[in-house]
This record gives C-alpha cells, structure tokens and sequence, in this order.
C-alpha cells in the first residue's frame, strides 16, 4: 500500500499538471467558447511560451542563443508578451477567416511552430530541447514534496486570479459583444461594432494564456523538447473543453482536471495491463479513449458538464 508521503508527492504533481492546463484552457475557453474561433494550433501558442521563458531564464549555453538569466517571473511576462505578438499577427491574417479554414491557418502555424522547435538548434536546442530551465525556490526546497505543494499553490493562485479576472472580463459590455459576435455577427455589425477588432483582442489574450501556460509548464519540468508540444496536446486541450464546457470559466477548469485525470488513469491502467513490449502501441488507445469520452458527452451533454446554458439557467434560478 502506497505510503502516504508517495500520495502526497504524486497528489501535487498531478494537480500542478492539472492546473497549468486548466490555465491553457481559460485561453482556449475565451477564444472558442465566447467569441467562436475555431483554435487548432494551440500547441503552437504552448510552445512559443514555453520556448520563450526557457531561453530567457536560462543559464548562457554553447550554440543557443538566449541564456540571459532572467528572473522567472520576467521570463513569464515575456511569454505572454510573445505569444500575445504571435496571435497579433497570426490574427491580422487569419481572423478575416471563418470556421474550417481558420481551424487550417491556425493547424498549420503550430506544424510550423513545432518544425522550427525541431530544426532550429541555434535557437531552441532542436531535437535536444532546452535543458536546466530555473525551477522557483528550488535552492531553498529542493525538488520533492515541499517543492510540488509549493509549486501547486503558485499556479493555483494564479488560475484564481485568471479566472476572476476572466469572469469579469466577459461579463462586462466588452464579453457582451463577443458573444453576440459569436451569435450574429452581421446584428452586432449593424449596431457599429466591429467584429474583426474584438474577434482579434479574444484572440490575442487567449494566445497570450496559452503562452503562460507554455512558461509554467517548463518552469516546473525544468526541460523542454518539441515533442512536448506535438498537435496532441492540442486534441487533450480541447477535450477537456468539451468535457467541462465551453462559454463557462467554471467548466473550462472543471474539465482540464477530469481529463487531465482520466488520461492519467488510463495511461496506468495501460502500463500495468498490457506488456511491455506492446506499450508504445497501446499507448494510442489513450486518445481513442478520450476520443470515446468525448463522443459520450456529446451525446449525453452536447454542452459538456458545465456548459454556458448551465451557467445561464443557474443564474436565473437565483433571480
């Protein structure tokens, strides 16, 4: 029987994973769930964070520019600068775009991304990755439980304050826009609103919580490679949006650690059950059962647990 300090440790570890997803999610919820953009390139937007964060924080390494030893928290500002920039422009060229062909535009950015990740050795390590990436308070913690529970309330925190201020955002006569945008958008062209403007704002704040996410993700790993950031990080995201629910904060979370947790326990379900010379194949059944999941809550909730006509409804009530 595992003992309680394993708990613990394993407990922390999965919920800060949980939680940086959760934080990637926020941005994916803003862009789909309230405004309608078909986002497939979310693991693009990941990686310029993280690769972005990693390069700066680093210590100065032969044959890879970057390694300027800035702060952590400098190095996450910074993140969501660049992928902010990256949805600036990626936007201005693509937002004009609707449904299947952004969903292709945006696919196609973080192949790109990915590519560059892989071959670009002077900049990102290439195959290799980035190596020694700072971990906060780790001189002071080291790098057992203490340092998880830590780590876990840092971004805890954060995806509090992320969430309270999301909340606010979209409740407020610029989040009424986006949804009718979302609805209609030749009705809310009609009453002078520009769609393309707020469609590019949605798209560049939820890039730039995409980017954060990236930076968190490699500030507790500690190491990053291109194949941390391959389109099925893309697919796990969106299930965990569909799962929770879109147009819902509360379910974007929701679902980020339900999925989060049944990949987990089906990936050891798999290592325990199938042997060991068939797991590398065994590990695709992952996808196809979160594939499964999701047909099931498609059918069973098409708005997923928390969706936003559960939020609407709920607020209601209490009117």
């Amino acid at each position: 029987m595992p003992a309680f300090g394993d708990l613990l440790s394993y407990g922390s570890f999965f919920l800060v994973f949980a939680s940086i997803f959760a934080v990637m999610v926020l941005g994916l919820n803003l862009q789909w769930g309230y405004t309608g953009l078909f986002n497939v390139g979310v693991a693009g937007f990941v990686a310029i964070g993280a690769y972005t964060s990693a390069l700066l924080t680093t210590p100065a390494a032969a044959g890879r520019v970057g390694g300027l030893g800035w702060p952590i928290v400098a190095g996450c500002l910074a993140a969501m600068a660049t992928s902010g920039i990256a949805g600036l422009i990626v936007g201005t060229a693509a937002l004009r775009l609707r449904h299947d062909y952004l969903a292709i535009t945006t696919f196609g950015i973080a192949v790109v991304v990915q590519l560059v990740a892989l071959n670009a050795q002077w900049l990102t390590g290439g195959p290799f990755g980035v190596q020694f990436i700072p971990k906060p308070w780790q001189g002071t913690l080291g790098t057992g439980v203490a340092w998880n529970l830590a780590y876990l309330a840092l971004v805890a925190g954060l995806l509090l304050v992320l969430y309270l201020g999301l909340e606010r955002l979209v409740r407020s006569p610029w989040g009424r826009v986006l949804r009718a945008i979302r609805e209609d958008e030749d009705a809310a062209a009609s009453l002078g609103k520009s769609a393309f403007r707020f469609r590019l704002q949605s798209f560049v704040i939820g890039s730039m919580l995409m980017g954060l996410g990236g930076a968190l993700y490699a500030h507790f790993v500690g190491y990053i490679a291109p194949e941390d950031f391959l389109p099925i990080l893309t697919f796990q995201l969106w299930a965990m949006l569909i799962v929770g629910g879109s147009g819902n904060n509360r379910g974007a979370i929701l679902g980020a650690y339900l999925v989060w947790g049944f990949w987990a326990l089906s990936g050891g379900l798999l290592r325990n059950l199938v042997p060991q010379a068939e797991q590398a194949r065994a590990a695709s059944l992952q996808v196809v059962l979160i594939g499964v999941l999701i047909a099931l809550m498609l059918l069973w909730r098409p708005r997923g647990l928390m969706g936003e006509a559960t939020a609407v409804s709920r607020h209601a009530g209490k009117e």
